[in-house]
């Protein structure tokens, strides 16, 4: 079995994300990351060109309404119970 990741490449990701390392788990990171890619390589031998691709294991279909336009609240109803206005906005304290 040939190595696709060495103790050097491990290390220099390590670094990368801030971790310090020992030599043993260096050398136990080394061994699982070329397992990984080992079992990549496996999965990579099933032929799945019959398989649709796709972007979710399960079909998600939508579960909120169908978009209605409806009418909207005239100016004067949607200001009527506002504290303070100038006629067109609400007119709110500032806040810096």
């Amino acid at each position: 079995m040939q190595s696709k990741i060495t103790r050097e490449e491990v290390r220099h990701v390590a670094h990368l994300a801030r971790l310090e390392l020992a030599e043993d788990d260096e050398v136990r990171m080394t061994e699982q990351m070329n397992n990984i890619l080992d079992y990549m390589d496996t999965l990579n031998q099933v032929d799945t060109s019959s398989v649709p691709p796709t972007t979710h294991a399960i079909q998600n279909c939508n579960v909120f309404r169908p978009d209605r336009v409806l009418g909207s609240l005239h100016r004067e109803a949607a200001l009527a119970n506002a504290p303070e206005t100038d006629q067109t906005s609400f007119i709110v304290p500032k806040v810096f």
